[in-house]
């Protein structure tokens, strides 16, 4: 068994930790799922989600990691014996689902960086992406992305994942509060804001039921929570840190770059007169792409918010790789480089309906919109579930303990974390499960049956 190594610096820890939270999930997903969801009405029930249930459950995932110093299966087992192991291994196939389609995305980001720079898609930018975002030229794109990850991941925590977290994540807050500066002064700055920042009292109350499994799977997804990431990155990390002021760390950074983010693209959006309430994984790029090729200086800052896009989506990416690997070099006597090509190689086989999609019946990149909706509908609220129970009513005082350990006086916070974990948190996922599983199976046009 290879030696297992640890974050070189505290810093380290936060910046990769923050590095996976501010992925896809900030810079693609929330503003889509915003748009489709109501606007501003999303965004309270996606903070109000972070707050209750992301919280709570991150610290769930810290102590479980630092608590064993383990990957996220031998985790599971060390301390709750070999039944609890189901737990872990359900987390880790959450997390290689997700990268699968995840890499595809990936290449998309790739493929418009580039096409930003040639201007490619300004005359035409539904077409050029209905031109990239399947067949051949995906694929290819997805293993280019691809295999970046898996370098960076094959050269280690401190040499690799912490090196390129430290200069990604400051990269991507510097430009995009650059960009943010400047989409403020754009026409349709103030209406673009409205949309995205001011909630609409009965669309929160009409729509609630179909906004909060969306909202809490947002929350999981860019907190990188259900898919052993925090319990893996957790496993590096020493008695003396601080579980709660670190977790605080991550989640504020999280949630203000996503509001960042939005801020970002509506007022862009608005001041072309692009209508953001368009559904769909494309949306992003379609819209983004038809505004930068109507502004001044839009190929400079198409390359910029893509490049920004990019950077977010490989650090999010290395994260979900790092978990198989983890576990993988705890178990075997393989190097890491060798374990890193070996599971991107299994990634690339998966995500290849993703990347070829067949125009079936269910709809344009059918099987991509079918990983989603069973990821955040099924498999992220079912993982993160399983890791509530497994701490709330299992770990119990031991969980308290560990949560302790670094954090001097954190007695009471810690006693609270407990009790929200195992009513509000258990509660509010229970109740996401539940509606998440209505739209995959239950409804008219349910997402399980799309691509059938």
């Amino acid at each position: 068994m290879v030696e297992r190594e640890t974050w070189a610096t505290r810093v380290g820890f936060l910046v990769a930790a923050i590095g996976s939270a501010v992925g896809l999930g900030n810079l693609w997903q929330f503003p889509f799922k915003t748009a489709a969801n109501g606007g501003a009405a999303f965004v309270i029930f996606y903070l109000i989600a972070v707050v209750l249930i992301g919280f709570p459950a991150l610290l769930a995932e810290f102590v479980i990691g630092r608590g064993t110093h383990r990957n996220v299966v031998d985790a599971f087992d060390d301390m709750g014996g070999p039944r609890w192991k189901v737990v872990g291994a359900m987390a880790l196939v959450t997390g290689f689902w997700i990268l699968s389609y995840y890499n595809v995305v990936g290449g998309w980001v790739l493929r418009y960086v580039v096409g930003s720079a040639t201007g490619a898609y300004f005359d035409d930018p539904d077409a050029y992406l209905s031109a990239i975002a399947s067949g051949p030229e995906a694929v290819a794109a997805q293993l280019l992305f691809l295999a970046i990850a898996v370098g960076i991941v094959a050269m280690g925590i401190e040499d690799g994942i912490e090196k390129a977290t430290k200069v990604m994540v400051p990269s991507i807050v510097v430009l995009m509060l650059a960009l943010a500066a400047w989409a403020l002064t754009l026409g349709g700055a103030a209406d673009g804001l409205a949309y995205f920042l001011s909630p609409d009292v009965s669309s929160l109350v009409d729509n609630a039921w179909t906004v909060i499994p969306d909202a809490v799977g947002q929350a999981f997804f860019t907190l990188s929570l259900g898919m052993g990431i925090m319990v893996t990155y957790a496993s590096y990390v020493g008695e003396d840190d601080s579980l709660p002021v670190d977790g605080g760390v991550i989640v504020v950074s999280n949630t203000l770059i996503g509001v960042l983010a939005g801020v970002v693209v509506f007022p862009i959006l608005f001041a072309e007169g692009i209508d953001p309430a368009t559904s769909g994984p494309t949306a992003l790029f379609e819209a983004m792409a038809s505004a930068f090729a109507a502004l001044p200086a839009g190929r400079l800052l198409g390359v910029v918010f893509f490049g920004v896009v990019a950077l977010a989506a490989l650090s999010s990416a290395i994260s979900l790789l790092e978990v198989a690997v983890s576990y993988a070099t705890d178990n075997s006597e393989l190097s890491r480089p060798t374990l890193a090509a070996g599971s991107g190689a299994i990634l690339f086989a998966l995500g290849l309906p993703s990347a070829l999609d067949t125009g079936d019946p269910g709809g344009f990149s059918a099987w991509f919109v079918w990983f989603d909706a069973l990821a955040y509908n099924l498999l992220l609220p079912l993982s993160v579930l399983f890791v509530v129970v497994f701490v709330g009513w299992v770990l119990r005082r031991d969980a308290v303990a560990e949560l302790r350990e670094g954090s001097p006086g954190s007695d009471g916070l810690a006693t609270a974390w407990l009790w929200t974990t195992r009513t509000v948190v258990l509660v509010g996922i229970l109740t996401t499960l539940w509606l998440g599983f209505r739209t995959l199976f239950l409804v008219e046009d349910a997402a399980f049956f799309a691509p059938f």
